[in-house]
């Protein structure tokens, strides 16, 4: 696996690196070894299923306070995805940055979240569907979520969204007594 650092620290993209043969390839998406190398998470509780029938479907931006914060790899398996983190670590200077990359099922890359940071999706093709890693289990207490569209930050999505859930388009405007306490 290749660890590309985000322009946010802490996240990284996260490329296969496929063998071939006559076949097809084999390749590792998650190696405790490489990750722990990397500075990684290496302890995962949940592989997470994330379909979503139609284009434009966006889910996100969630998080989970701590104790229960959360590190995700999240991959996508069939169609195509714009994978957002948001940092939301009040003491570092990035706080507030986000950053977006393509995840696809044919370029088979992997988006690293870490701890501290909202994560969402937008789907770019119908038929799209996610498959994740997470360090935590789910704790509703501590559940929490960004709007996509919050003026704060500002996420630069590459196509209007057609598909929002009713509770993801509910959240409030960013607060920190709300969203990080």
């Amino acid at each position: 696996m290749k660890f590309t650092p985000a322009p946010i620290p802490g996240g990284f993209v996260i490329d296969l690196e496929p063998i071939g043969d006559e076949r097809g390839f084999f390749s590792r998406m998650f190696c405790e070894t490489e990750f722990g190398k990397a500075g990684l998470e290496t302890r995962f509780v949940q592989m997470n299923d994330s379909y979503s029938a139609n284009k434009g479907t966006l889910r996100g931006l969630h998080y989970q306070l701590a104790p229960s914060a959360e590190v995700k790899v999240v991959r996508c398996i069939r169609g195509a995805a714009w994978d957002v983190i948001l940092d939301l670590r009040e003491d570092q200077p990035t706080f507030g940055q986000w950053f977006g990359a393509e995840i696809t099922a044919e370029n088979r890359r992997a988006m690293y979240v870490p701890r501290g940071f909202a994560h969402g999706f937008i789907t770019l093709r119908d038929d799209t569907e996610l498959v994740y890693m997470v360090s935590d289990f789910y704790d509703k207490a501590r559940e929490r979520g960004v709007r996509w569209n919050d003026p704060r930050f500002a996420v630069g999505w590459p196509i209007e969204p057609t598909v929002v859930s009713a509770r993801d388009q509910g959240h409030p405007d960013f607060d920190p007594d709300l969203h990080l306490r």
